[in-house]
């Protein structure tokens, strides 16, 4: 509140606020689509496979990304009402709460990235071998460590968000991992060509590579949009960290409710791509849609 009172006395930048309506209408839809994923998943046994794991991995940080943002924007219209006072005890924790959901969706949304990148990367380069090297118990395994190491980042960095030996890490974290997928990607498509050359002669084998390469397309789709939403809002909270008083980043900061409905509009989008690139999401949505009529 602070930082935003003294923005507005050095810059001209006005504050850009997204109707509640609106904020919650996109909130809700995106709860609701990662949801549906989730449920595909579970019923349909012929998903049961880490791939689809991993991407309910990723529906459920969507859905905590959006979560977060509805109770961030529930907490700051009781404190307008009167209901909430912004330093009593039950507040702080509230807030470190709120905190602590947000860097996990984060977290939780890197690191399923990098895990899909990984079995898109075995299973194209590693396609007869697949089977044998991810496994489901595997696949449950490295979920398990992801999220068991985001729930325990996500308190610790909320706790001590104040701290520069925490704040720190966790600025070089994101742009960091994101540079690795990358890498990963070129290296996976670079190699893909090279492979694709090579198995021309076999068309079974032509086949199976395209469907790998349209699992890696997919996976770069998904990085694309999550750059395109959490960025702007990771920016925010950097600027806002190092440099709260310079009227340019000052100015930036004014469309923070912008930024937040990125974050919720990521949840609408990625679970769009699954329906759209996944023929067996496709119809097991129609089926659970014309079991539902």
């Amino acid at each position: 509140k602070n930082t935003s009172d003294f923005s507005l006395n050095i810059t001209d930048c006005i504050q850009v606020v997204v109707p509640e309506e609106v904020f919650f209408t996109v909130a809700a839809v995106g709860i609701l689509e990662n949801l549906l994923v989730l449920i595909a998943v579970v019923r349909n046994k012929n998903l049961h496979l880490p791939m689809y794991f991993f991407i309910c991995s990723l529906a459920i940080s969507d859905m905590l990304g959006s979560l977060y943002k509805t109770l961030e924007n529930i907490f700051i219209i009781l404190c307008k009402m009167g209901y909430l006072t912004r330093r009593g005890d039950f507040e702080k924790k509230l807030d470190d709460a709120m905190d602590s959901m947000f860097i996990l969706s984060l977290l939780g949304s890197i690191f399923s990235l990098l895990a899909i990148a990984a079995d898109r990367y075995i299973t194209i380069f590693y396609a007869l071998r697949y089977h044998n090297i991810m496994t489901l118990r595997r696949a449950l395994v490295i979920l398990a460590i992801i999220w068991t190491f985001c729930a325990g980042s996500s308190i610790a960095i909320a706790l001590f968000s104040y701290e520069a030996a925490t704040v720190i890490p966790f600025t070089i974290l994101f742009p960091l991992m994101m540079f690795f997928i990358l890498c990963l990607y070129v290296h996976m498509f670079l190699l893909a060509r090279s492979h694709a050359k090579k198995i021309a002669s076999l068309p079974t084998s032509i086949v199976h590579q395209r469907t790998n390469m349209k699992g890696a397309i997919t996976l770069t789709i998904f990085l694309g949009v999550f750059l395109c939403c959490w960025a702007p809002f990771v920016l925010h909270i950097l600027l806002a960290r190092f440099c709260p008083h310079n009227p340019y980043c000052a100015c930036y900061m004014s469309i923070f409710h912008v930024n937040g409905t990125l974050i919720m509009c990521n949840a609408i989008i990625d679970p769009m791509i699954f329906a759209f690139r996944s023929p067996e999401l496709r119809s097991t949505f129609k089926k659970m849609f014309c079991c539902a009529r």
